[in-house]
């Protein structure tokens, strides 16, 4: 008896990628006849059927876009929510958005369910037990089966697909110097753990700026927040530490600094300057306002969402993955001192 063949068996015997053996099957112009021909006759020899019913729910259309957010707490992905509505309204598609909680086991589920012709193409940003456990098969599988994916903010080099993302280590700079051109020399950092792509390209520039200012970076001054533990603790123990300054990589990370401040008796920003990452209504509204990077959560969207639809509909195109770079914007506000 022969054996149950699929598109990866194809692909390992024969030392090819799976979406060699996916094109060669469809008969691409892309591959070359040698390979074609191969490909081809191993799949007669092994009587390799594709999966029709998930190819007839893949090529019927539902005008409905699939998005997966790590959660929604954060300002910021709701403003990216509103974004991608917005874009994809405006041709015609609707958004069913599903959230990951930073599990890597619900982001692989929620993917499996979407992508078996609930929607046309996937906007994800990818959830933190994923980047720990740097295993993004599921990712590969949607693009080795051609399904349209888009990766925003958290996007992994590995992946093949089309990116939007900020330029984290240039915003990282941009509110470290500010803090620096006011004075501010003892500047701590109130970041994500290192596996986080954004937050580690965001102390990046927090590095690159201390560099430049020729002071060393103190890793007593840096807090990488546990989200499963209790993130108040965590950042107080900053403040046992000789400090003039905080820059906190989010608003919720940049509001309990300030809570922190006041209740150890700093005053806001003659003793303490605080900047946060994310403009959203807990910067705009709390006493002292806060200080922020604003990362246009609302343009990112709407990029990723025309990139996913220029995809689905442009399946023809040979494809070339895009990246596109957002830049963001100092907001300056009441917890750090006017520019001198």
């Amino acid at each position: 008896m022969k054996q149950k063949i699929t598109i990866k068996t194809i692909a390992k015997e024969l030392g090819v990628s799976t979406s060699t053996v996916s094109k060669a099957l469809k008969d691409s112009h892309e591959i070359s006849s040698e390979t074609k021909e191969k490909i081809q006759a191993y799949a007669n020899h092994y009587n390799y059927k594709p999966n029709n019913l998930a190819l007839q729910l893949r090529n019927q259309k539902t005008k409905v876009i699939g998005v997966i957010l790590p959660k929604i707490v954060h300002h910021f992905f709701s403003t990216v929510i509103m974004g991608i509505e917005d874009g994809a309204n405006e041709r015609g598609y609707n958004i069913m958005v599903c959230f990951s909680n930073e599990s890597y086991k619900k982001e692989v589920e929620t993917l499996k369910v979407l992508s078996n012709g609930s929607v046309d193409g996937l906007i994800v940003s990818i959830a933190s037990e994923t980047l720990e456990n740097k295993d993004f098969n599921h990712f590969k599988g949607l693009v080795t089966e051609e399904i349209p994916l888009v990766l925003f903010d958290r996007v992994v080099d590995e992946i093949l697909c089309d990116k939007v993302v900020v330029d984290d280590v240039g915003a990282g700079y941009k509110a470290t110097k500010h803090l620096l051109d006011n004075g501010n020399k003892k500047i701590a950092l109130i970041t994500t753990p290192n596996h986080v792509n954004v937050g580690a390209l965001r102390r990046q520039g927090y590095e690159k700026a201390l560099i430049e200012e020729y002071i060393k970076t103190n890793e007593n001054f840096i807090v990488e927040v546990d989200e499963k533990k209790d993130i108040k603790k965590q950042i107080e123990k900053v403040f046992d530490e000789d400090i003039d300054a905080v820059f906190a990589v989010n608003e919720i990370y940049a509001a309990n600094a300030m809570r922190i401040a006041k209740e150890k008796g700093f005053k806001v920003p003659e003793d303490m300057s605080i900047i946060g990452f994310t403009d959203g209504l807990i910067s705009e509204y709390s006493s002292p306002s806060i200080t922020t990077i604003a990362q246009h959560g609302f343009t990112m969207g709407k990029q990723a969402v025309a990139l996913l639809i220029d995809r689905i509909e442009n399946e023809s195109e040979v494809f070339k993955p895009k990246k596109i770079v957002i830049s963001s914007d100092l907001k300056l506000r009441e917890s750090t001192k006017p520019s001198s």
